[in-house]
């Protein structure tokens, strides 16, 4: 009546080719170089930040500004990555309001997915909620150093990023360095 507990699975008895979990398609490996190193998809790659977490005196002033107003901080990083459709002193009143209830954190950390979406950054290094809740100041100025490193003047705003770049001073990817990884 009962299936033995022996029972023969078939094709599902080796490895090869089979991945645990609901999947739409086939498991498929990836596939392997001339080297025999598996390749990934170009697709699934993200870059890392251009300054680590924890590198918040790379820029003592804003460092300071973000430890002593961080609505001043968010509000230029919101400006940025809104693309000019809302004020940075508008998200800023809004973040200060939000301080008063103790969850700003929860509305920065939107921010910083909106930003790594956008740049193809790494979730790194760990979930983006997780990071503002523990780590607010330092993931602000992160995302600031961000910003900064990739060719914005942050104490200018969006409006006046765009037309100075218009002008010659292209926006521009920040250098790769080797240095930068975990």
């Amino acid at each position: 009546m009962y299936p033995s507990v022996h029972q023969d699975y078939g094709k599902f008895s080796g490895t090869e080719g089979y991945h645990p979990g609901p999947m739409k398609q086939p498991y498929a490996p990836p596939y392997a170089s001339a080297a025999g190193m598996p390749v990934h998809s170009p697709a699934a790659t993200t870059a890392p930040w251009s300054t680590g977490l924890c590198h918040c005196f790379d820029d003592p002033a804003n460092c300071l500004v973000t430890c002593v107003c961080p609505c001043i901080t968010f509000g230029q990083i919101s400006e940025i990555l809104n693309k000019g459709t809302t004020s940075c002193a508008g998200r800023g009143a809004l973040y200060g309001l939000l301080g008063l209830t103790g969850f700003p954190s929860l509305y920065s950390c939107f921010y910083r997915s909106k930003m790594r979406g956008q740049y193809d950054l790494e979730e790194a290094p760990c979930v983006d909620c997780l990071v503002h809740v523990f780590c607010e100041p330092c993931a602000l100025c992160q995302e600031y150093r961000e910003l900064k490193n990739r060719g914005f003047d942050m104490g200018i705003g969006w409006q006046a990023n765009m037309e100075r770049q218009s002008r010659g001073g292209a926006v521009t990817m920040p250098p790769y360095h080797a240095s930068m990884t975990r």
